[in-house]
Order: C-alpha cells, then sequence, then structure tokens
C-alpha cells in the first residue's frame, strides 16, 4: 500500500526524451530560483524596500504576459525541439549577464528590473514549449504521473535553489551566486539534444497576433479550461506570501538572508513531499473538484503562516526567533497544496485541449502561472507596507478562501469534471 503512495516513475522508463528533458527542467528550476532570490535580496540590499522588491514582479509581468501569448502561437507555428532550445539559450546568456553585474559592482537597481524583464520574455517562450511537448512524447494515460514528476523536479529545485541562495549570497556574495545559474544552465543545455523533432501537427497557423486572438478565442468557449486559470489567479495574487520573505528575515523573524533562503524553499519542500507521495494522482477522477480543495488549503495555509509570523520579533543576538520553523512549517502545507493544484491543472489542460491550440493555451497558462504570483508580490509587498508583513499574509489567504468557494458554487459544472469524460 505505501509503495501505492509513492511517484509514479512510469513516464520516466516509457520515454527516454522525456527522462532527459526532466532532468534539465530539475536543474533549471534550481538555477532560476538561485537567481530569483538572489535578485530579491540584491534589491533589498540595496533599496531597503519591500515595495521595490515587488517591483521586480512588475518588471517580469509585461514581458512575461506578451511573450507567453506569443509565445504560445510560436510554440504551435514551429518545431518545439528548436523553439525549446533557443529560448534556453537565451536564458543562460541572461543568466550569464546577472552574474557580470555583480562582479562589476554595479548596483544599479534598474538593470536588475531590465534583465528580470529580458529573463521573464525568454521563459515565457520556453516554459509553453516543455509543457507543450509532453502529450507528444507520452500516451494520455501517463499524463498525471508525469505532470506529477515534473512537479517534483521543479519543487526540488525550487526547494534546493532558495537554501542555497540564501547561504551562498552570504559566502560567496551576488556574483557568485548568480554564476551557479550559468553553470546548472549550461548542462540543462545538453539535456535538449535527444528530444525528437517536433514539427506542428494538422492545420499550422503563422505565429502573430491573429494566431494569439484565435487561441484566446478558443479559451473563451472552454468554461472548464478557463477556470484552471482563473482560481490559480486568485490564490497567487492574494495569497502568494514570497515578497515578504525578505523583510521577515531582516526586522521581524530575524536571521537575514538565511531566514529568507529557509522560508523561500518551505513551499517548495511541501511540494516535494506532495510530489513524492503523488503516486494516488492517477487515479484521482473529480479533478476539477481536487483543483478547488487544494486552493482553499493553500488559502488556510498562508492565514496560518501569518498568524504565526505575528508573533515572532528578532533575537537580540542577530539570530533567527524560534517561530521561524512553525511559520517553515505553515509555507510546506501550503507547498503541498500548491502542487496539488497545480498537477491537476496542467492535466485539465493537456487531455481537454486539442494539439494545435495547446501551444497558445500553455501560453496562457504560463502568464498566469508566473504572472499571478508576480502581480500579487506587487499587492502582498503593497499590502504590507501599508500594514504589517502578518496582516498582508492572513488578509490574503482569507480573500483567496472566499473567492474560490464562492467561484466554485457559482461554476459546479468544474466542480463535476470527470477525467474519464473530459470538457473543455
Amino acid at each position: 500500500m505505501a509503495a501505492g503512495l509513492l511517484a509514479d516513475l512510469t513516464p520516466l522508463h516509457h520515454s527516454r526524451p522525456y527522462r532527459r528533458m526532466w532532468l534539465g527542467t530539475f536543474l533549471s528550476s534550481i538555477g532560476s530560483q538561485l537567481t530569483t532570490v538572489a535578485v530579491g535580496l540584491q534589491v533589498f540590499d540595496l533599496t531597503g524596500s519591500t515595495f521595490k522588491v515587488g517591483l521586480v514582479g512588475l518588471a517580469a509581468l509585461v514581458p512575461l504576459i506578451a511573450f507567453g501569448l506569443y509565445g504560445g502561437s510560436i510554440v504551435d507555428a514551429h518545431d518545439r525541439r528548436r523553439v525549446i532550445i533557443t529560448s534556453s539559450s537565451g536564458l543562460f546568456s541572461v543568466a550569464l549577464c546577472f552574474a557580470l553585474q555583480a562582479w562589476a559592482g554595479l548596483d544599479n537597481v534598474w538593470l536588475l528590473y531590465a534583465l528580470v524583464a529580458v529573463q521573464s520574455g525568454f521563459w515565457a517562450v520556453n516554459s509553453p514549449a516543455r509543457m507543450a511537448i509532453l502529450p507528444r512524447l507520452l500516451p494520455s494515460g501517463m499524463l498525471p504521473a508525469a505532470n506529477a514528476l515534473s512537479s517534483l523536479a521543479n519543487s526540488v529545485g525550487m526547494t534546493v535553489g532558495p537554501l542555497l541562495a540564501g547561504f551562498w549570497v552570504h559566502w560567496f556574495g551576488f556574483g557568485g551566486t548568480y554564476f551557479s545559474e550559468v553553470l546548472l544552465l549550461g548542462i540543462a543545455l545538453t539535456t535538449l539534444i535527444a528530444l525528437p523533432s517536433m514539427p506542428p501537427l494538422g492545420e499550422v497557423r503563422r505565429s502573430g497576433l491573429a494566431s494569439v486572438l484565435e487561441g484566446l478565442n478558443y479559451l473563451r468557449t472552454r468554461p472548464n479550461v478557463r477556470m484552471t486559470f482563473i482560481v490559480d489567479l486568485i490564490a497567487m495574487i492574494f495569497a502568494m506570501p514570497r515578497v515578504l520573505f525578505p523583510a521577515l528575515g531582516a526586522v521581524v523573524i530575524g536571521g537575514g538572508a538565511q531566514t529568507a533562503g529557509i522560508l523561500a524553499a518551505g513551499i517548495a519542500c511541501g511540494a516535494v513531499l506532495a510530489g513524492v507521495f503523488s503516486g494516488p494522482v492517477s487515479r484521482i477522477r473529480r479533478q476539477g473538484l481536487a483543483v478547488l480543495a487544494a486552493i482553499i488549503g493553500w488559502g488556510s495555509s498562508i492565514v496560518l503562516f501569518g498568524v504565526v509570523v505575528g508573533f515572532a520579533s528578532p533575537p537580540p543576538d542577530g539570530g533567527a526567533h524560534w517561530l521561524l520553523w512553525p511559520a517553515f512549517g505553515a509555507l510546506v502545507l501550503a507547498g503541498m497544496a500548491d502542487s496539488v493544484s497545480a498537477v491537476f491543472r496542467s492535466t485539465i489542460l493537456q487531455t481537454a485541449t486539442p494539439d494545435h491550440m495547446r501551444g497558445r493555451l500553455q501560453g496562457v497558462f504560463v502568464v498566469v502561472v508566473a504572472g499571478g504570483p508576480r502581480l500579487g508580490d506587487l499587492v502582498v509587498g503593497s499590502t504590507a507596507d501599508l500594514t504589517t508583513e502578518s496582516v498582508a499574509a492572513i488578509a490574503g489567504g482569507l480573500a483567496c478562501i472566499v473567492m474560490v468557494v464562492l467561484l466554485g458554487l457559482s461554476q459546479p459544472r468544474f466542480a463535476r469534471y470527470d477525467a474519464r469524460h473530459p470538457e473543455p
């Protein structure tokens, strides 16, 4: 029985290209998280403002939306292998620029915003290509397990990356931390060589605005797929607490960069646990209901996190308050809930969307998944500046719960979604 709870490794055994791409995803995830945490810490170090850390999210948002939507049309119009390799090369180049600016001691927050924007643009093309390629590598029955494994790779990276960043910034400075991503992305690039050529199937629509609009019009007629985007936006915009971590480490819990890294790793640790014990995901049929329940669990965990940090204060010895660990535990619970939601949202999108539309809808998915937290950085960061970090987390978690419950009641078709009879 215990074996049935563990992650289903069948997709890794079934497809060598998927196995190599999974390894590359894992390495890329570590590298991107190293940079994400390091940028937040560097901006806070230069400005001392949580709001300006939140602006990092805004800097990434515009290219994320533009290139996420346009990138999806590129994926549907071109060989997906070529799209992945080209965009991965761009990410490698931006990582090198992050390291060079730190070593040069430029200390320019606007340059950091610009690099984040360019990085976001490349990532917005790369990610939908990776997701859209899965149904071409694996049979549909393996997609829940494959999505759980992909989530596990990302989650392990999101655990290791922030932990390394917190300590490596302290030990090696920002330049050494950024250069770690350069090395990891270089290795990840080599894993893409084994991917087979994947030209478009069926009618090919030239990439561009008309193709993007066609994808958005298609989404408008698919209520279940659309709901997967809406509920995730609610969770991320109102209840994503990551922008609070630098301030919590500096002035609330204490411990500085190490505390920020530990907290950033908490959500990812929960996602790792959910991935390790993801065996039952292939047996769950009411996937829409599972998404709603998971997001309510996310909001509840963020409320608990806010309550815990509300009682913390930095010790006089410069270390971290003992409440760091209960706060970490609350974030672990949040990460488990978010991982369950992500697996089923991805599966619903992949199975309820035809191949010729999959790239464009995966582009929308990327905009939602990555853009939601970026907007959340701004919303939660602004709330924290006006109130406190604790109030921002509690209010955001409660808002998430209430809105998702109301939305679920108003859209009962989504709660009845059955994987055996996927309806878009």
